[in-house]
């Protein structure tokens, strides 16, 4: 088991956006959750990967875990290069087989142009790149996603399910949420949020 979340409720003020939500994840498997704008999606993982705490309800996670958020959590000042080397440092793991990878991940989404270039000119789509391969960048048992392929154009698109198959083959559990999925087939469930539920 990589994921359990049991019993999770969350409320801000009289307005309850979370009502008794469960859910588990084995390794290998890639799972969504759907649902319109303000329905609690955005709430859920940020309670899941400890950003915020429930007010009942439990989460356990198995292993590391990596985290893409909707809206980009980056360093306008520092260069492509820069992050890699800040993220490196504070995994705390083998910082040069960890920048091996950030080389490999900058190959394969297509962004190695602009390794010397401040975030702050970087188009939204190659923001989105890089904070992806920062997600993954220590090897994450599971990989959070809010949104992720949002401003991509549809070459990375498309490499974005490679790299899904590539690390659910690494034994990854991976949670994709979005307003609108796609490629459904691919999942082994999706998960529907509507008025606090998950169903």
């Amino acid at each position: 088991m990589i994921l359990k979340v049991e019993n999770i409720e969350k409320a801000f003020g009289k307005n309850k956006v979370l009502k008794n939500v469960s859910m588990e994840m084995d390794s290998a498997s890639l799972y969504g959750i759907v649902g319109e704008n303000g329905s609690g999606k955005s709430t859920l993982l940020k309670i899941i990967v400890g950003e915020w705490r429930p007010d009942r309800g439990k989460i356990s996670v198995t292993g590391p875990l990596g985290y893409c958020p909707q809206e980009t959590l980056l360093f306008a000042l520092l260069t492509v290069d820069e992050h890699f080397r800040y993220f490196a440092e504070a995994y705390g793991t083998d910082k040069s087989e960890l920048l091996q990878r950030g080389e490999s991940l900058m190959n394969f989404f297509n962004f190695t142009k602009f390794r010397n270039e401040r975030i702050a000119n970087l188009s939204g789509g190659t923001k989105q790149k890089l904070s992806l391969a920062i997600a993954i960048l220590h090897q994450p048992k599971l990989l959070i996603l809010d949104e992720p392929y949002s401003g991509f154009d549809w070459d990375t698109y498309l490499s974005f399910w490679d790299l899904t198959d590539k690390l659910r083959q690494e034994g990854c559990a991976i949670l994709v949420v979005t307003h609108m999925l796609t490629e459904k087939k691919r999942f082994d469930r999706i998960f529907k949020l509507e008025q606090g539920l998950l169903s």
